[in-house]
């Protein structure tokens, strides 16, 4: 049976290193920083989401769902990997792929390599240099009660923590080359410098 994979791109963080400026709207070649993770995970997907508990009006001109938390309490990411779980499964979609907003280098058979990855009820976690990345990943939307479950526990929600005593299967993701470089394809953006540095690294792929 083929399997319908939606995608879900993650825009709640704080930006808390970058003065307080939402990080899915710094300029990165002169687009928001969102548009180039979209552009990325689209066409890889049947659809895609935005997870954001700001005004949905703010990301209207990207013509995407707008998905808020469900769960109350601004429990993090995985709060939005949960509502993103129940609004692929309301849509009929067996999986979500998962992405961050700051992240716009990732890599471009992400979709295809999480998707042939282990059995198909299994979560599956990207990773480079031995470095898990677990909000870049493939999520069964079956899961979408027991992640409800875990969010209103006392454990403290995190990504990790709900991974952590799951089977779940890791693609490791190698270096990419830019200008004679090696660079992490999940290289993410956290300070001004960070997206300096997106900015050379956008120069030297256009030459």
């Amino acid at each position: 049976m083929e399997r319908r994979l939606a995608g879900l791109v993650l825009a709640g963080g704080r930006s808390s290193r970058m003065a307080g400026s939402d990080k899915a709207f710094l300029t990165l070649a002169g687009k928001p920083l969102i548009a180039h993770v979209l552009e990325r995970l689209a066409p890889a997907v049947e659809a895609v989401a935005v997870s954001a508990n700001l005004d949905p009006q703010r990301f209207s001109a990207f013509g995407r769902p707008v998905i808020g938390d469900i769960v109350a309490g601004q429990r993090g990411p995985l709060a939005g990997i949960h509502a993103g779980l129940v609004w692929a499964a309301s849509a009929g979609f067996d999986r979500l792929v998962t992405t961050a907003t700051d992240t716009p280098f990732f890599p471009p058979d992400l979709v295809a390599r999480l998707a042939v990855a282990g059995h198909p009820q299994r979560i599956a976690l990207a990773a480079s240099r031995g470095r898990t990345h677990p909000v870049f990943g493939l999520w069964p939307t079956a899961l979408a009660d027991e992640m409800a479950a875990f969010l209103n526990g006392p454990e403290k929600p995190s990504v990790s923590g709900f991974c952590r005593s799951r089977s779940i299967d890791i693609v490791e993701f190698a270096m990419q080359k830019r200008n004679g470089a090696e660079i992490d394809p999940f290289f993410n953006i956290n300070t001004p410098g960070d997206l300096a540095i997106a900015e050379r690294l956008i120069a030297d792929e256009a030459q």
